[in-house]
């Protein structure tokens, strides 16, 4: 079977979502707490990484509250278990599940996805197995990408490439580039309800939110070359002036728009 994922994973892409998540925790906690995750809690985090949301979730729910990260990638599991320990967590577990595949035994009162419908080929199974794993009255969580919406000023054709070739290549594997504007739909499609959702855009002129861009670059190389979209002559060229961007104070540049939807089972 083709693999779907675009984005390198191991050690390399455990360091992107590094910066990813710090770039994202503010608004990441508070759209925790505007679903009700609160102490003692119950929680489920698909495609949880490298683990930086699981211990969020941790902190919200105290000692008394579980937490459990899934993901396929075996590498990014065992560093997020070792680093979960070592900032003290014995609330967080984390085990090897395919959403696409399985289904999680358990029920929980939240459950959570980042940055992970928009790689598969069948979002809509995916949420239902998610929704499955709800308790009655738990609330399912999504944040997801819109691509259309990253930009830089003043205008960058370095930028302009990078977003043309992420959305080819998420194409070529089955994903949806845009599935942040669909969010809603899919809830509602799940048969969940009271529905809400919202909107958020880190952007600034200095700082991790301008590394995303070329850090993302480096990260689907290898899938635009293995795809013909692109020749590792011009995917340097890119990555290098995305970061000369990341560095000039006078660029501002966002990461793409981020809709945040969650509902109640």
């Amino acid at each position: 079977m083709k693999n779907t994922y675009l984005i390198r994973g191991g050690l390399q892409g455990r360091e992107r979502l590094r910066i990813l998540s710090q770039v994202m925790q503010s608004s990441g906690v508070a759209l925790l707490r505007r679903a009700g995750v609160g102490a003692g809690a119950s929680c489920l985090d698909v495609g949880c990484g490298g683990g930086d949301l699981a211990c969020d979730f941790a902190r919200l729910v105290g000692a008394e509250g579980q937490v459990v990260g899934v993901d396929i990638d075996e590498t990014k599991l065992s560093l997020a278990q070792s680093e979960a320990l070592s900032l003290g967590f014995r609330n967080i577990e984390f085990r090897h599940l395919d959403i696409t595949k399985a289904v999680v035994g358990e029920k929980f009162d939240f459950v959570h996805a980042r940055f992970l419908l928009t790689h598969l080929p069948d979002p809509a199974a995916a949420l239902a197995r998610m929704a499955a794993a709800l308790k009655p009255g738990g609330v399912l969580v999504l944040q997801d990408i819109d691509m259309e919406g990253q930009f830089s000023w003043p205008a960058s054709p370095a930028m302009d490439r990078y977003k043309d070739l992420y959305t080819r290549v998420a194409r070529c594997r089955g994903g949806d580039p845009f599935i942040g504007r669909r969010l809603p739909a899919l809830l509602s499609a799940a048969g969940l309800h009271s529905i809400a959702f919202n909107v958020v855009q880190p952007a600034a002129t200095s700082g991790d939110v301008k590394l995303i861009a070329p850090i993302t670059m480096e990260n689907i190389a290898g899938s635009l070359i293995n795809e013909g979209l692109a020749s590792a002559t011009e995917v340097e060229q890119i990555i290098a002036e995305l970061y000369a961007s990341a560095h000039d104070p006078n660029m501002l540049m966002s990461v793409p728009r981020i809709v945040e939807a969650w509902a109640q089972a």
